[in-house]
């Protein structure tokens, strides 16, 4: 019966695709490739989709269109373009379409990343800007994060002290995860040796890898009821743990104010305080997980293969590896091992600007997370139509040779100058924390701890290739998913310095 049921959708589908195509003809859209019935251009796309996005863009320019199953999807890869999306025209793209393994979550409108732009996710937004990613609200809890970064480095000299590797990116996401959860609870999530940081590096690397995904769900809406790929029965079971694991905390949480009047100043006290106000804040102890697994996902998936980017690109590129340990042992001292501070970061101009290039090269959303036009608008010289789909390919953008000198190459020296790009979302050809509205709002803490991050790596230990490997034959491919991942994990082996 279901197999009937499957063939009508397909058919009614299929009638909707001809009549919608048929009403397309002969608009003002941006040119691309010639969609195949029914399917669009769902086969003309990679599997690595910022990467095939990018090649058409050189076919058919900047702002181009694709139709995918019944859904028209519009693909900026200009600063032009962008720039006329996030700020001539942002009233038009205010909300994201929702894909069906991000619908998956609990509570999904009560997300800072999908949730509509509407009053309750503007007040939101307003009470984390102002009061959680203040640079006071950060100064308050640098120590607790300053101790996760001790832990690293004992963790890292036992293996130094075995000869054997670590991974970075395992390691580099399990110290920004417990960073986020001392900023957000004051607590580690992953223990000193870091035997926990798997799970919870599976659970969330499951919700990235399934929103990356290909889903025919999210282009033939009459198919969503069936998950026929099983996306949402995969990626629930992540959502549904990390609810719990957060609840467990938050219930601790109260507990703990119940009996005493004392605040551990943190993330979690600023939140469940909006919980007990009466200011149509709109927060209560469940809409506030989606907030905060948005701030988990944010900063430890995302920094956490940063930091594994950052350093391989100094592994292939040693003299700019013996640049930045010059720059450290002169402002910290070769003597200070480990005594990195957030607040050296300002003194430390070579650091910041091989991070700046790291996100430049490797972004860590190299489609920013999708658009849907609000209205009939014209980009471009081009118009993308109400309801369609708009996607701005920040990977091609911050490698746009027409805006770049060698852009396929690491050089952090791009940054020194006074008139480099920022990445605070004015500059169009380089935003790897997204611009306009829905710019990312946990930007200055994913700098500090990324750079806090690469600094302690960079000045703490001298770092070797294991045995057979050369810096020539370093595997840089990407791994498919939402977020920019190593498809081949970077291991290496610690000396002490």
């Amino acid at each position: 019966m279901e197999l009937y049921i499957v063939l009508l959708s397909i058919t009614v589908s299929l009638f909707i695709y001809l009549l919608f195509s048929s009403r397309r003809r002969g608009n003002n859209r941006p040119p691309g490739p010639t969609a195949f019935p029914f399917i669009g251009n769902l086969l003309q796309v990679g599997p690595i989709l910022h990467q095939s996005l990018s090649a058409l863009a050189k076919t058919y320019g900047p702002l181009l269109s694709l139709q995918l199953g019944s859904v028209t999807v519009v693909v900026a890869s200009s600063p032009d373009a962008a720039k006329e999306i996030f700020q001539k025209n942002d009233q038009s793209f205010p909300n994201r379409p929702i894909l069906e393994s991000v619908a998956a979550q609990p509570n999904i409108n009560d997300t800072l990343a999908w949730a509509p732009a509407d009053h309750r996710w503007r007040n939101r937004r307003r009470i984390c800007t102002t009061q959680i990613f203040t640079a006071q609200r950060l100064d308050l809890l640098q120590e607790l994060r300053h101790r996760n970064v001790h832990q690293l480095i004992k963790h890292i000299q036992k293996h130094s002290a075995s000869g054997t590797q670590v991974d970075i990116g395992e390691l580099a996401f399990a110290t920004m995860l417990n960073l986020v959860s001392n900023t957000v609870f004051s607590v580690d999530l992953v223990d000193p040796e870091f035997e926990t940081a798997g799970e919870f590096k599976e659970l969330v690397w499951r919700i990235m890898e399934d929103a990356g995904k290909l889903n025919l769900a999210d282009y033939f809406p009459v198919l969503k009821r069936f998950d026929l790929q099983g996306v949402r029965r995969h990626v629930r079971v992540s959502y549904e743990r990390l609810h719990e694991i957060f609840d467990d905390l938050i219930q601790k949480r109260l507990k703990q104010r119940e009996d005493s009047s004392s605040s551990n100043g943190d993330f979690l006290d600023v939140l469940l305080d909006h919980c007990h106000q009466e200011d149509g804040s709109d927060f209560t102890v469940e809409s506030i997980k989606p907030l905060i697994l948005d701030l988990f996902i944010a900063g430890s998936d995302t920094s956490g293969s940063t930091t594994e980017w950052a350093m391989a690109e100094l592994i292939r590129n040693p003299e700019l590896m013996r640049k930045a340990k010059t720059e450290l042992n002169q402002v910290i001292g070769s003597n200070n091992i480990g005594e990195i501070k957030e607040s050296d970061i300002p003194r430390l101009p070579y650091i910041q600007a091989i991070v700046k290039e790291t996100l430049r090269l490797h972004p860590p959303v190299p489609l920013l997370l999708p658009y849907i036009a609000a209205n009939d608008v014209v980009v471009s010289g081009y118009t993308i139509q109400k309801g369609d789909q708009v996607l701005i390919n920040a990977w091609s953008i911050s490698r746009n040779p027409s805006y770049w000198d060698d852009p396929a190459s690491f050089l952090p020296e791009r940054f020194l100058t006074e008139s480099a790009p920022d990445f605070k979302g004015r500059d169009f050809e380089y935003f790897p924390f997204g611009a306009g509205r829905r710019i990312c709002p946990g930007l200055p803490l994913a700098n500090r701890m990324i750079s806090l991050m690469v600094a302690t790596l960079v000045h703490s230990f001298e770092w070797d290739l294991p045995m057979g490997m050369t810096r020539e034959t370093l595997d840089m491919n990407e791994q498919h998913g939402i977020t920019l991942k190593k498809a081949v994990p970077l291991c290496l082996v610690p000396r002490s310095v």
